[in-house]
């Protein structure tokens, strides 16, 4: 019987260094769907008992931005300047676009953040749609766009 092949060794987890970085302005947004039934999204349109799910999406994905280094290991804190979370719901066809735009002066990116943003609205509305429709489903969530950095900008093609 042979020896398995040898595998490379690992870095212990760690945060990047960035403080030779560069500050930069730095923005980007990204997009969610969740899609359900157009009963559902009329129901999360006209307000529930628990109050506007649309609104409350949007405080979710604001909070998700400003925490998402306490969900994600590798991602530095970062001071925001700005963020925005945009609803677009489509009640024929039982669709709701989420789009996250996040703003920071900083050495690393924000792409991680609007991306959290739209993710966490997302699971927001799923939380209050899911009462009227359980086979609600979420994505795909992608990042739009980001500028800044070392890397320079990004535009996702669609």
């Amino acid at each position: 019987m042979s020896e398995p092949a040898a595998t490379p060794e690992k870095a212990a987890a760690r945060l990047v260094e960035i403080s030779g970085k560069e500050v930069t302005a730095r923005v980007a947004t990204a997009e969610c769907f969740i899609r359900m039934t157009t009963e559902a999204c009329e129901a999360l349109q006209a307000g529930t008992a628990k109050g506007d799910p649309l609104e409350a999406a949007k405080v979710a994905g604001l909070f998700a931005a400003k925490r998402t280094p306490d969900l994600l290991p590798f991602c530095h804190p970062i001071a925001l300047t700005g963020a925005q979370v945009v609803l677009e719901p489509d009640a024929p066809s039982g669709t709701i676009r989420i789009e996250a735009s996040v703003k920071a002066n900083d050495r690393t990116g924000v792409e991680m953040e609007a991306l959290t943003a739209a993710a966490i609205a997302a699971l927001s509305l799923y939380d209050t749609a899911k009462a009227y429709d359980r086979s609600a489903e979420i994505g795909p969530l992608r990042l739009l766009s980001k500028s800044g950095g070392k890397s320079g900008d990004y535009r996702r093609q669609r």
